[in-house]
């Protein structure tokens, strides 16, 4: 049966801005309270805070470098004292570095682990911590992860970024398989979203990614957040991927 969402927990990582901040402020209007979990900017995490309370739902801000295993569990920690329980984590914090792909030398040893922290381990730590409260609800508990239509392509960002995506998709199809019947933990594969971050990118090869996907277009921010609201509603869904990048890799889908 489909999971009603009104005044369900939800924790969402990298959530002051961009895809996170969509997802705070969609999931607030359906009836949701939501952790806020930022790293840098807290009059940022702090404002949307504001902006969620006021549909009239709790919401907090939990600060937490999600590069750090340990930041991952206190955050959920945090999270579930704040809001008085947990039922949805979207594991949608991410790193990378914007490189030339084929620049082997582009990012050093440091940085390949900090994407392996933060796309794949971080993932991980979260479902973790948030396994036992998940398993004592009623109707257990979802995690979404937001992917990458880089971890079924070989492009994008970064390599370092396109091998832990493709890393973090593997991992969504193991803890699909195995955390069964009461966690269910799906992933969203974004195309090019013109947030904050997919505008790094040069003007240049933004219309060349554009024209490249089949409908001509970025993905649009709200068509994206609403894949990530199927799937914490469906209940007969899990170890899957949600591709929405225009078109851009439909042999890939």
């Amino acid at each position: 049966m489909p999971y009603e969402l009104k005044g369900r927990n939800v924790l969402v990582t990298g959530g002051s801005a961009g895809l996170g901040a969509a997802l705070c402020r969609t999931f607030a209007a359906l009836g949701c309270n939501v952790a806020i979990n930022y790293c840098n900017r807290s009059a940022v995490a702090e404002a949307l805070r504001d902006e969620c309370v006021a549909k009239g739902v709790r919401a907090v801000v939990v600060r937490a470098d999600m590069c750090s295993t340990d930041e991952c569990r206190r955050c959920v920690d945090e999270a579930i004292e704040g809001l008085g329980g947990l039922d949805i984590v979207m594991a949608n914090a991410g790193w990378t570095k914007f490189t030339t792909f084929s620049d082997l030398d582009a990012m050093d040893e440091s940085e390949w682990d900090r994407c392996w922290s933060c796309n794949v381990k971080a993932p991980l730590a979260l479902l973790k911590a948030a396994k036992a409260t998940f398993e004592t609800n009623a109707e257990g508990g979802t995690m979404i992860t937001t992917g990458s239509v880089a971890a079924i392509a070989q492009g994008g960002s970064s390599m370092a970024y396109a091998v832990t995506k493709a890393a973090q998709l593997q991992l969504v199809k193991c803890l699909g398989k195995t955390q069964g019947p009461k966690i269910r933990v799906n992933s969203v594969l974004p195309g090019l979203l013109l947030t904050e971050w997919g505008l790094k990118y040069p003007a240049a090869e933004l219309a060349d990614i554009k024209q490249q996907s089949a409908l001509k277009h970025e993905v649009f921010l709200q068509d994206c957040v609403d894949a990530f609201v199927m799937l914490a509603r469906n209940t007969s869904m899990t170890g899957m991927k949600v591709q929405v990048d225009a078109g851009k890799n439909i042999q890939g889908a």
